[in-house]
């Protein structure tokens, strides 16, 4: 199994889309991030866990899924790379491979003494913008595809069909 960790912030800061859209909306920036992770953790069929740091913020850490990804945001007085430190050690073993996607320097070095991988946010933008080509490429050979099988139904059963497909009777 592969688990990809995203340090939230920092790729925010690096992607240019995200940064551009973390200045006017921070909430709309994470949840592209989070959409945009649901996409490589489909594809690439990686369980993905993004973290947030909320270092200044009260209370304890938060968890929740979104489109099968995890969402983390610290607890108080833990910083995203804390974090990310204390699930490599939980999550890394013989059959789990961690990958660690963040451009902090200092956090690819204990990542690596730890014995996870690192993907720098620009590898893993290149990635998701590769992923997003293959997907765009394979739905149009799909569609392509799609126009050249046609069975002669009539509209009458398309209907009874398409009833059974919703659940109606």
């Amino acid at each position: 199994m592969n688990i990809l960790l995203v340090d939230g912030y920092n790729i925010i800061g690096d992607w240019d889309e995200l940064k551009a859209l973390r200045d006017t909306d921070l909430s709309q920036a994470r949840q592209l991030l989070i959409e945009k992770m649901a996409e490589y953790q489909a594809y690439r069929g990686y369980r993905v866990i993004i973290v947030f740091d909320a270092y200044e913020v009260k209370g304890s850490e938060s968890k929740y899924q979104e489109y099968n990804v995890e969402v983390v945001y610290t607890k108080e007085k833990e910083t995203a790379d804390q974090c990310i430190e204390r699930l490599v050690k939980e999550l890394k073993n013989i059959k789990t491979k961690v990958y660690v996607a963040t451009s902090d320097f200092a956090e690819q070095q204990t990542i690596f003494q730890q014995g996870a991988y690192r993907k720098s946010a620009r590898e893993l933008a290149i990635e998701v913008n590769h992923i997003q080509s293959e997907i765009e490429e394979e739905l149009r050979a799909f569609s392509a595809q799609k126009q050249t099988r046609t069975l002669p139904i009539s509209q009458d059963i398309l209907a009874e069909f398409e009833k059974m497909r919703r659940g109606r009777k």
